[in-house]
């Protein structure tokens, strides 16, 4: 049942990618980053797209080097002849001799507690892993495209005026905080991908995902809902920092990726956008209240302070403006937060690690 989830979350992709997907066919596609959360959505649409949708299958060299990505049996593309797996660090040069059509910076430390733990590594992912991608774009005179992924921590904590945020918010971050390595990083990155395309015209696009959610996320991830989760199928409360006041909108995978190749196809060269549900902003409390209600196992949660290994800094509100990709791209997300919590739990329910009772 739970891989079947899976299964229905990719090909849910590809039909919504429409005509979209075409730009693919027949094209090589690098993505770093190919073992994480998103990377492997990103793989297993493109796989679909092959078995079900191409006359000219895409080539897909997906690069790794597992600091926190894994593999899943849920997502093994191991065997398949349209897919190279390869151990890399992109904080190096990759030695790709063959032509390359695309290329996705997907590589990088999105957990909170984890850019804390690796605060070089994720430094040098996002900036040095962006210029050495970079470089190779412009090696490959046929590349019609590079999708550099950012974040909407590069906002950092919005003034209220500025929430739903759009793309031409100049974000308030400190560069000397818990969270600097990480958002920093990301903004840096940014303005290389725009140098890139200054000035040696390469086709950058810089996408800004808002709290993306959904079956493959590792149950250590650290992150809110997979935390959420883990909790409540282990029967212990869920902790909530601080009053719970703090809000989030979340994006289920199905429409993220979506979105995510929708700007690499079709977004403007040099350009930024927001890639999120802008219907859902929901306090952590009230969040967690959903888990609960949708597990019914006589769950609970609890309101405790910050633990010393989580970054100080959360910013009290996060919310996208999405009209941009909207106007541009034709994105429209289409599933509720009920109802991607909803599978997220059942993928959960059935996965030994969220069972294991150790974190």
């Amino acid at each position: 049942m739970y891989e079947e989830i899976v299964r229905e979350d990719i090909a849910a992709i590809t039909k919504k990618l429409g005509e979209t997907a075409k730009n693919f066919e027949g094209k090589t596609i690098l993505i770093s980053g190919g073992a994480g959360f998103l990377g492997k959505y990103i793989v297993g649409a493109l796989c679909d797209l092959n078995d079900t949708v191409f006359s000219r299958p895409c080539r897909i060299i997906s690069a790794d080097n597992y600091i926190t990505g894994q593999r899943h049996p849920h997502f093994n593309y191991r065997d398949r002849s349209d897919v190279l797996e390869v151990w890399a660090d992109v904080i190096h040069p990759l030695p790709v001799r063959e032509d390359i059509h695309y290329i996705i910076h997907a590589a990088g430390l999105a957990s909170p507690v984890y850019y804390k733990k690796y605060p070089l590594e994720t430094i040098e992912s996002a900036v040095s892993g962006a210029k050495n991608l970079l470089d190779l774009g412009r090696k490959n005179k046929n590349l019609e495209g590079f999708l550099f992924f950012s974040s909407s921590e590069i906002y950092g904590d919005p003034d209220p005026a500025a929430v739903p945020t759009p793309e031409t918010y100049h974000g308030f971050v400190s560069s000397v905080g818990p969270r600097a390595c990480y958002d920093e990083s990301k903004r840096l990155g940014e303005t290389l991908a725009i140098i890139y395309n200054e000035q040696f015209g390469l086709p950058t696009k810089i996408v800004r995902p808002f709290n993306v959610f959904g079956p493959g996320m590792s149950h250590n991830d650290r992150r809110v809902l997979p935390m959420f989760t883990y909790m409540v199928l282990n029967r212990k409360p869920i902790p909530v920092h601080g009053d719970g006041l703090q809000t989030r909108t979340f994006c289920y995978i199905t429409d993220a990726i979506d979105g995510f190749l929708r700007v690499l196809a079709k977004g403007q060269a040099g350009e930024a956008y927001n890639i999120g549900n802008d219907a859902n902003e929901i306090s952590m409390k009230d969040l967690a209240q959903l888990v609960v209600s949708l597990e019914g196992n006589g769950a609970s949660y609890n309101l405790i302070p910050y633990p010393e290994s989580y970054p100080a800094g959360e910013p009290m509100r996060r919310c996208p403006d999405i009209s941009k990709a909207k106007e541009h791209l034709n994105f429209v997300p289409q599933t509720s937060l009920q109802e991607g919590i909803s599978r997220f739990i059942s993928w959960c329910r059935n996965d030994p690690h969220y069972l294991a009772g150790v974190i």
